[in-house]
């Protein structure tokens, strides 16, 4: 199999093991980044793709007809169109299951973070506040307790129950969203939108992003959480109407968020949110996923996914 990996330095590969992956094709192609208008070229005569952020569109599988399969090193896969690798009879495969770990302790980091007002009391200790302070401690900036606090948690599939496991260690209660026609079974509690929204001091994003769910916390949902609750959202920018979660922020209406995705990636210097004054809004640069670990693991999914793919039975298999 003659594979091309298209934004091979996505995965910072210097740190990582690709030898295994490398030796199961016939020729293993890679290229740091790729641009939109060099897609069609670069995927011409091979048999299989691999990509993280690059946008594959209908007209990359009618420009490249040997193609048989994709193998994207993430989780999500709204980059590329499934229907038209169904028309083209080209196989798509996801990697799950990779990074739980590293985004599940990166989610509690930013609850931490904007509980404790981490940043800005580090901030005051780097301009010398504390060292000019008349007593012996700094408490401009109010601190929270995670005991006793509800979490609400939407998207409870590894991940959101890796970091209920998490949060029930620091003594919260968590609830989780209901979805409408499906029974559960287990011991989580399950609730409606809004009410999870509602009852809950902290509410945190772990579910795929699609056409029904592109901006669910909008400026209705943000309103029905707590006055003084908290957001945080590891999971997809889009999920977000970011205007209505900057003004939830400058209204006063939440005490906080912090995200670790934004809708464009990477957001423009201009970008709202980049430029919200908030104070406890802590965005980290799309880093929960990237522990050395978890890049690993991405590697050694590839590799089992492209091994199944040639034996016949594919899996992690979208489309």
């Amino acid at each position: 199999m003659r594979v091309v990996f298209l934004d091979y330095q996505s995965m910072k590969p210097e740190e990582l093991d690709f030898e295994r992956l490398a030796s199961a094709t016939s020729e293993f192609i890679t290229h740091a980044a790729t641009p939109p208008e060099l897609v069609a070229e670069r995927i011409q005569d091979f048999d299989v793709v691999i990509l993280n952020k690059v946008k594959f569109e209908r007209s990359h599988f009618e420009a490249a007809p040997d193609l048989k399969l994709i193998l994207v090193s993430a989780t999500g896969t709204d980059n590329l169109d499934k229907q038209a690798a169904v028309d083209h009879g080209v196989v798509v495969c996801n990697v799950t299951a990779y990074g739980t770990p590293s985004v599940s302790q990166h989610t509690l980091m930013l609850m931490l973070m904007t509980a404790t007002q981490a940043e800005r009391y580090r901030n005051d200790v780097r301009a010398s506040r504390w060292s000019k302070s008349s007593m012996f401690c700094l408490m401009d900036y109010p601190i929270i307790d995670l005991e006793g606090r509800t979490l609400g948690i939407i998207g409870f599939g590894e991940l959101g129950q890796a970091v209920g496991k998490l949060a029930g260690a620091f003594g919260m209660q968590v609830i989780v969203m209901a979805r409408d026609g499906i029974e559960y079974t287990g011991n989580s509690e399950r609730v409606s939108f809004d009410k999870l929204l509602e009852q809950s001091d902290f509410v945190s994003l772990h579910g795929l992003l699609t056409e029904q769910t592109q901006k669910m916390m909008n400026c209705d949902a943000f309103q029905k959480m707590k006055k003084g609750s908290f957001f945080i959202n590891t999971s997809r920018g889009g999920l977000v109407d970011e205007n209505a979660l900057c003004d939830a922020l400058e209204s006063g209406h939440l005490a906080g968020a912090g995200l670790d995705v934004v809708t464009t990636e990477p957001p423009a210097e201009e970008s709202r949110l980049l430029n919200c004054k908030h104070p406890n809004l802590v965005i980290t640069p799309h880093s929960a996923w990237a522990s050395l670990e978890s890049r690993q693991r991405i590697v050694d999914i590839l590799q089992a996914n492209l091994e199944a793919f040639v034996e016949g039975a594919p899996i992690n298999r979208v489309a």
